[in-house]
């Protein structure tokens, strides 16, 4: 079974018609900035990604 990850998401702005604002990783303690829906979503899923192979970052690419 895969291990339960905590984002807290921080909606700052609205422009564009998408969202911008910052993203917090819980067990890592890491937060980043997000310029747009799509963003945020794979800065999460790229964390949830590297955590399964053993990377602790949130950091996209």
């Amino acid at each position: 079974m895969r291990k339960r990850e905590t984002f807290v998401v921080h909606i700052i702005d609205q422009e564009n018609a998408t969202w911008q604002g910052q993203v917090t990783w819980l067990e890592r303690k890491e937060t980043m900035s997000f310029r747009s829906l799509l963003e945020l979503i794979r800065l999460m899923d790229g964390a949830v990604d590297k955590e399964e192979q053993g990377v602790a970052c949130l950091h996209n690419g």
